[in-house]
């Protein structure tokens, strides 16, 4: 059941219920905007054109309180172009190494949501998806380590432009984060969408000027 919400700009849809589109949403965490479900389920159908095997990575950041003021847009711009820097090169170091210069590429497609907590301070729930043949975890949850987890810290400390030591509190990985999604299994996306769905509720989102969703565009690929 969809019902209009309006605001300042433009209309928003509340979406209330089990399902949308088919795909399953967490009832009890709605009601969810339409809109950012769409985008979801775009980003998604992107990666698993790129990609059949998927692995998507579940994530949140926070705004340390001397960080405070800086233009959360920017923020974000430069926390994804330095995590995607990131995974190219450890790629192409990789291909230095691997028989024949041979490994497996990936495209980096995110969604994210901007929540305000009870005392006002904004965080970002995050999804990062990647080709599962060349990311299948995120590694050891510590500092210095060559994994997925070590370059989402240092990625979000160069965003902030902190040392990678103070960014280890402000990288949240919650239970339970890592999901595989497959192109050939409906339950792998059904899955995926139900626990995603939770970034698309209304409940803490600040509707007006100030984005509070955002994703990697349509048909997006990262430079390799």
């Amino acid at each position: 059941m969809k019902i209009d919400l309006p605001t300042r700009k433009a209309k928003s849809r509340l979406v209330i219920g089990p399902f949308y589109r088919g795909y399953p949403v967490m009832q009890d965490k709605g009601p969810f905007l339409s809109q950012y479900l769409d985008r979801t389920i775009d980003v998604t159908d992107d990666a698993l054109e790129a990609h059949p095997r998927t692995f998507a990575v579940r994530f949140d950041l926070r705004i340390p309180q001397v960080c405070e003021g800086l233009d959360e847009h920017k923020l974000i711009n430069r926390f994804m172009n330095s995590l995607r820097a990131k995974i190219a090169w450890a790629r192409r170091r990789a291909a230095k190494t691997a028989m024949k210069g041979r490994v497996h590429r990936t495209d980096v497609r995110y969604l994210w949501a901007r929540e305000v907590g009870q005392r006002g301070r904004p965080h970002y729930h995050f999804v990062v998806l990647l080709n599962r043949d060349a990311y299948r975890v995120m590694g050891k949850y510590e500092v210095g380590r060559d994994n997925l987890y070590s370059r989402i810290l240092e990625a979000w400390a160069s965003a902030l432009g902190i040392a990678a030591g103070d960014a280890k509190g402000l990288v949240h990985v919650p239970r339970n984060a890592t999901y595989e999604i497959d192109a050939d299994d409906q339950e792998s996306q059904d899955d995926f969408f139900y626990r995603v769905s939770y970034m698309a509720k209304s409940a803490t989102k600040v509707l007006g000027p100030r984005h509070s969703f955002g994703s990697s565009r349509r048909r997006e690929r990262s430079r390799r």
